[in-house]
């Protein structure tokens, strides 16, 4: 069975491509449904873009990557496309764009732009052997216990990264790129949630706050929510990123609070009330709790001096902590690496040294933010692959 160009993977990046390639197209997954991770994210609502999408927001070993791509598809491309096909959808905080309705909405999209191009989709298809021919690939699969052999001119990777094995993901992309002579740079679990090994925190689980996490390098101003294991919430994600093994990450708990100034005042006003009970104002109350077993919060805040106030807000305000690891692959939203872009064009996504062959999606080593950015990254790759394919007499 011959093709012009086959995909590998129907997730975000893949489906978004198949619609732009043109000519007789086939993607294959090996899901039993398309987009499943689409299905999943934003707690079914699929947090589909970013207004503030930009270079800026995406780690890579070379941060000019992306830029041509993000460029010529942007995040307001793809929102007129989601008004095209009659999605409502709202703004969350930072920019974070949802579905009113359900994820389910843009997988639905997606594929009737697959269907309105001709594209035709595979699932419950395993791929079984994969090999370069002199005009092109053949692709030989397994499609529900039928071994079928394929040819293509252009095979695109969209199989993604390792994060979340639950639903399928495996470093197949990272595989099949080292096959070809293509490098991958260093892979991790990346917006994944800290742990530490003696659970600390256990008595804190579910408590939530907004802080400022920070590390040598980087700080988020986001919510912080402690669990059982250790921390979650956006802006441990974030962080996480950027994080590496053995290095402390630094927790202001009062980021937008003069709370030197509220102590003191209440101090006057006020100065009978327990130190802990002012603070419980401000700070979940578990966590003051948790905090005086090791921060000075006797006595009453008359008994508070200026000296011991500043003490206090300068503990609450640049908190030490060492993460002993995160929670790995299986909680990870994305995987930070990739197969190396000194060996793709930026334009188009193909392999410099290896023609017909196309990465997109999240098999790059282009890694966003938290905050509907990876998805941005899948639709302007998709998009470049599938445009430069189609440009192809």
């Amino acid at each position: 069975m011959r093709f012009d160009t086959i995909i590998l993977g129907a997730g975000a990046a893949g489906m978004m491509c198949a619609a732009q390639c043109g000519g007789r197209v086939l993607a294959i997954d090996h899901a039993k449904a398309p987009g499943e991770k689409i299905r999943i994210s934003g707690g079914g609502r699929c947090n589909f873009t970013n207004l503030d999408a930009g270079p800026s927001n995406f780690l890579s070993g070379n941060p000019h990557f992306c830029k041509s791509a993000l460029a010529r598809y942007t995040q307001w491309d793809f929102i007129d496309l989601v008004g095209r096909h009659g999605i409502a959808w709202h703004e969350k905080t930072l920019g974070q764009l949802f579905c009113d309705g359900s994820s389910k909405q843009i997988i639905q999209m997606l594929l009737a732009e697959m269907q309105r191009a001709g594209a035709d989709l595979w699932v419950r298809t395993e791929l079984k052997d994969l090999r370069k021919t002199e005009d092109g690939f053949a692709v030989d699969v397994d499609r529900e216990g039928q071994r079928l052999s394929l040819t293509c001119t252009n095979l695109v990777l969209a199989t993604g990264g390792k994060s979340i094995p639950k639903m399928g993901a495996t470093g197949l992309a990272y595989d099949i790129a080292r096959q070809f002579g293509l490098g991958v740079t260093e892979t991790r679990a990346a917006l994944v949630p800290f742990t530490f090994s003696n659970g600390e925190f256990r008595d804190l689980s579910g408590v939530s706050l907004p802080v400022r996490l920070s590390n040598a390098r980087i700080s988020f101003d986001e919510a912080l929510l402690f669990t059982h294991r250790g921390l979650s919430g956006p802006s441990v994600l974030q962080l996480s990123s950027y994080w590496r093994d053995g290095e402390a990450i630094r927790v202001n708990l009062i980021p937008d609070l003069p709370l030197f100034d509220v102590l003191r005042d209440q101090r006057q006003a006020g100065g009978r009330k327990a130190l802990t009970t002012e603070l419980a104002r401000h700070l979940p109350a578990r966590l003051v709790e948790f905090l005086g077993r090791t921060i000075p919060m006797e006595g009453n805040l008359a008994d508070q001096s200026d000296a011991a106030l500043s003490n206090l807000v300068a503990s609450l305000s640049d908190w030490r902590l060492r993460p002993t690891g995160t929670e790995g692959y299986r909680t990870a939203e994305v995987t930070l690496g990739g197969i190396d872009t000194d060996t793709l064009s930026s334009k188009t996504m193909e392999a410099r040294d290896v023609p017909g062959l196309f990465v997109i999606g999240e098999a790059v080593d282009v890694t966003g933010w938290l905050g509907g950015y990876n998805f941005q990254w899948a639709w302007s790759s998709g998009h470049a692959a599938g445009s430069a394919i189609a440009a192809r007499p």
